[in-house]
């Protein structure tokens, strides 16, 4: 009798089929159990724990993207940082090569840090990090009445009238 085994990729392709499996069972299962009462409430928009008011076509504040990709930028540095430690802390390969391996690696990350900073250094520097809230724009009236009108009314106080019901 010929043993038969799976290859790598066999073993890998059978993992994702059962995860496949796995995440599809879930949610039919979530489908069939959970009630399914819709209504107006359920239904309505909800975000960071306020009511949408107006037009969803609003313009962000540049600043929010700058912020994202810095931070996605040094994200990113950690993710090469993690396995260039793994292999600079070992011991063999350092030794293997009289230790030009080692100050090679040395080197090229703080290069690659080097370069990361000088970056950070030229965003700052820019003034991209700054978190100033913008002016506001105070709108221009067109009324052909004075300003010092308006002014006038608003330093105005009134007395609140009691009424008979209070």
């Amino acid at each position: 009798m010929a043993e038969t085994y799976t290859s790598d990729f066999g073993t890998i392709l059978l993992f994702l089929i059962g995860g496949a499996i796995f995440v599809v069972i879930g949610l039919l299962t979530s489908k069939l159990l959970r009630p399914h009462r819709p209504n107006p409430e359920k239904l309505a928009t909800y975000e960071s724990g306020e009511e949408p008011i107006g037009n969803s076509w609003i313009q962000f504040n540049p600043r929010f993207y700058v912020v994202a990709l810095i931070f996605i930028i040094f994200d990113v540095e950690l993710a090469f940082l993690f396995p260039w430690a793994t292999v600079f802390g070992r011991k063999e390969l350092i030794e293997a090569t009289d230790g030009i391996w080692g100050w090679f690696s040395l080197l090229e990350m703080f290069v690659f840090i080097g370069v990361l900073v000088l970056g950070l250094a030229y965003a700052w520097a820019k003034g991209h990090l700054d978190w100033i809230k913008p002016d506001p724009v105070v709108p221009k009236s067109r009324s052909r009445i004075p300003l010092d009108v308006y002014q006038r009314v608003n330093a105005r106080r009134y007395e609140v009238k009691k009424t008979h019901n209070s």
